[in-house]
């Protein structure tokens, strides 16, 4: 029988003592482990306290049970303090005004602050890139306990099965074909770009990087097309400062031709194209500086689509993608603002301009009357309707909204545009608005939209999702790529490693020449197969894709 026995060296502690019998007296384990200590006379010169404190120990029923009393209480903090030096008393002093300087600026930032209350509060210009690295705030509780009690989302479980429309992915993709120029420059590419004197601007420079970038356009559509992936959004970014209001210029005449033969790749291959000018693009903005620079970022836009001379139904197609951008506290205003600023744009201009709903002001419902009165189309996107909806209409889901869609359609047709989606979805985990708007960098899901639709797939993994969503759902040109990684590439002329030569020795010489009569030569290097032009970065014959490093599956 096991008994639980209490021990002195513990007050709360039971242990199961295995000799403590029935019959028997219960074994006393402090007296095996922690025998008490002998007695030691005091000595004659110590003085009375101390003798007091050891016969007191002496005296206890275990050596541990007081040991806390034994150990001297450290002085406080008071008593331990020193005297401070003059280096530190200046340490000190600097420490404060430091503090006092920041708490000034923040005095200072927060008056700045133009604080928005009600309805029109205007978040969009901190909005920032929902897929960045900064850190994202912390969330107030009471807001994480709102958002978490909300109702769920309401989604249909219709799959657009058997597609027949085409994935795309946002510009700048994560393979490997040996593109020589980046379409977006870091920043100190594009300060080098700047010259103080005699111009402004080095155009010999600027040109050299946007036509390379151009010359990428069709070799980034042909890999595409290899691999079943038909529509691309074209970079932003691949002329640098076009739009800029002192450095700004014209596309035409150094980029017409090679515009011209992306477009012709378009063509051929029966592919689609668009752009999505940048966030601060806004025409609704009060500001008379941000409407002209919104007007030449669009202008630039649409000057690159016309250059590339596309068939009449691929030019119509070839869209330009915006947000309405901040409320600035007032809807109906900016809604005014921009009508009036609409009437002012190029034939051209608004022959592309399509509105998209976004993550944080506008709504479908908030858009589609306008793009009805001014004949605009209306691009839906489901991650960004799932977070900024009217929930005094419908529900948080897909499923609700479905009821717009002969509308959403219509103001496509009546332009002659295809229509376009976009598809995304938010992390798992996240709760509260902001942090919803952060994309899943794998969507595992179609949406519930038409099945011969342009659905642009707006994530961080961009093809790799298009290929996860192949595989998945079994949509064309699923089994059309093998992205098993060999050890050696297949798709480039990069000569052969050469094998190190050992040197023969005497002996070994001595030995052919016994055997053969002569010296043998050494083995030839193989001869590698020289790949053409347009097939390097293609993948081989195997259909290898090649991730960029660090973006391997």
């Amino acid at each position: 029988m096991i008994e639980a026995v209490a021990t002195k060296d513990g007050k709360t502690a039971l242990r199961a003592s295995r000799d403590a019998g029935e019959k028997g007296e219960a074994l006393d384990v402090q007296s095996v482990v922690s025998p008490p200590a002998p007695k030691t006379p005091a000595k004659a010169n110590e003085p009375d306290k101390v003798k007091q404190e050891k016969a007191n120990a002496d005296d206890s029923d275990s050596p541990l049970s007081d040991l806390a009393e034994s150990i001297p209480t450290p002085s406080s903090g008071k008593e331990l303090r020193k005297t401070p030096t003059k280096s530190s008393i200046a340490a000190k002093k600097g420490s404060d005004e430091i503090k006092a300087f920041k708490a000034e600026q923040a005095a200072k930032k927060a008056k700045d602050v133009k604080v928005k209350t009600g309805d029109g509060e205007d978040e969009w210009d901190k909005r920032g890139d929902p897929d960045g690295d900064e850190e994202t705030p912390l969330e107030d509780v009471d807001v994480m306990k709102k958002e978490a009690a909300r109702p769920p989302p309401v989604n249909s479980d219709y799959p657009p099965l058997p597609w027949k429309g085409r994935l795309g992915y946002p510009p700048s993709s994560n393979i490997d074909i040996h593109s020589k120029t980046p379409l977006s420059p870091s920043t100190p590419q594009r300060t080098a770009l700047i010259s103080p004197d005699p111009h402004p601007l080095n155009v010999d420079n600027v040109e050299e990087l946007c036509l390379a970038n151009v010359r990428d356009i069709p070799k980034i559509l042909r890999w595409n097309d290899k691999y079943g992936i038909k529509f691309m959004r074209l970079s932003s970014e691949m002329f640098l400062f076009a739009s800029h209001a002192e450095y700004g210029y014209k596309l035409a005449p150094f980029a017409s031709e090679a515009l011209e033969e992306a477009g012709k790749v378009v063509a051929e291959l029966d592919h689609r194209v668009s752009t999505h000018p940048g966030q601060f693009t806004q025409l609704g903005s009060p500001g008379a500086e941000m409407i002209a620079n919104a007007i030449r970022d669009l202008e630039c836009h649409d000057e690159m689509l016309s250059l590339s001379k596309l068939p009449e139904q691929k030019d119509r197609d070839a869209v330009m993608i915006l947000h309405m951008g901040g409320t600035f506290g007032d809807k109906a205003a900016t809604l005014d603002r921009f009508r009036e600023n609409y009437k002012n744009l190029s034939p051209s201009i608004k022959m592309r301009l399509v509105l998209e709903n976004d993550d944080v002001s506008w709504s479908v419902h908030d858009l589609l009357p306008i793009c009805e009165e001014l004949n605009i189309p209306l691009c839906l996107d489901f991650h960004h309707h799932n977070i900024i909806f009217d929930p005094d209409q419908i529900r948080e889901g897909i499923l609700h909204i479905m009821n717009l869609y002969p509308r959403i359609k219509a103001t496509w047709d009546r332009k002659g545009i295809g229509q376009k989606m976009h598809y995304s979805e938010g992390c798992p985990e996240a709760i509260t608005g902001r942090q919803r708007r952060k994309h899943n960098p794998r969507p595992i899901a179609l949406p519930p939209c038409p099945n011969d639709m342009d659905l642009m797939i707006e994530a961080k993994d961009k093809e790799q999702v298009c290929f996860e969503l192949m595989r998945t759902f079994k949509l064309p040109s699923w089994d059309t790529f093998n992205n098993i990684i060999p050890y050696e590439r297949t798709d480039d002329n990069k000569p052969l490693p050469k094998k190190a030569k050992k040197k023969k020795t005497k002996k070994q010489i001595d030995a052919e020449i016994e055997e053969f009569g002569k010296e043998l030569s050494e083995e030839e290097e193989p001869v590698k197969e020289q790949i053409p032009e347009e097939e390097i970065g293609m993948g081989g014959s195997e259909n290898r894709v090649y991730w960029l490093i660090g973006m391997e599956e």
